[in-house]
């Protein structure tokens, strides 16, 4: 499928869904204490999300249950809730949602402590993040996709972490996973050449250990196969003739790209 270039009308559309997005990331975070049930933090997000005429743009996404994918500590991406499961003091928690406005998504995902955590998973959920910026250095008009993916890779990989290989970044637009899919490690080929319009949600996944993951019995929940920590980092960036627009995220790094 051919990767498509968004008319401004369009990014129009998706600015306002990553908007809508960021605030329910926002409430998410400081929303999470220790005792909160995983399904607590999905009816929460939900809430937000409808509360601004938009849908979720998981829920029933190929059968998933849930409006935002809660995965905790070794899970690493698609964690189902649970009114079963509670997070914990010292835990982390990677929050992954997207929201429908007016039919076009956006894709956003954070990995937050849980209260007091260790020197070790805040330097994971640190670096996690500072590759996704690492990467979209390069997402720029007349580069090529894989020069985000190998600068996302390498940035993790010299400080010891592991890079998540069987999962990637998609496009994204009308469709949550639109062509082309986005790597998080080096690659032997250049990639599509980036142009202005295009919307791709990159999203690093790092484990603290081995790159390797597994799939959980539900089909759903992926964790690293050593059991170590995993955190996520993602947003939906718009290609531009200049510096890439962040449309999930409007403050604090955003402006330093």
């Amino acid at each position: 499928m051919p990767i498509s270039i968004k008319s401004s009308r369009e990014t129009e559309l998706m600015t306002e869904a990553g908007r809508i997005l960021e605030i329910v990331h926002d409430v998410l975070a400081k929303a999470l204490r220790p005792g909160m049930s995983t399904l607590e933090i999905d009816r929460l997000g939900e809430e937000v999300i409808r509360s601004y005429g938009c849908e979720p743009s998981f829920l029933n996404y190929n059968g998933y249950p849930g409006s935002i994918c809660v995965s905790v500590n070794e899970e690493v991406v698609h964690g189902i809730p649970s009114g079963e499961r509670f997070l914990s003091e010292g835990d982390i928690v990677g929050l992954d949602a997207g929201v429908i406005y007016k039919g076009y998504h956006s894709d956003a995902a954070r990995t937050h402590g849980v209260g007091e955590i260790g020197r070790k998973a805040a330097e994971l959920i640190k670096v996690t993040e500072e590759s996704f910026f690492e990467g979209i250095k390069f997402a720029k008009e007349g580069n090529y996709l894989f020069d985000i993916s190998a600068a996302i890779g390498k940035y993790a990989q010299e400080r010891g972490y592991g890079v998540v290989r069987d999962l990637c970044g998609h496009g994204i637009g009308r469709n949550l996973h639109e062509d082309p899919e986005i790597p998080n490690y080096q690659m032997n080929r250049k990639g599509v050449k980036l142009r202005a319009g295009m919307t791709l949600a990159i999203e690093p996944m790092i484990n603290i250990g081995t790159w390797e993951v597994d799939w959980l019995d539900d089909d759903w929940t992926v964790v690293s196969r050593d059991g170590s920590l995993s955190a996520h980092y993602e947003n939906t960036v718009l290609i531009t003739t200049g510096e890439p627009k962040l449309l999930t995220l409007s403050k604090e790094r955003g402006s330093d790209v």
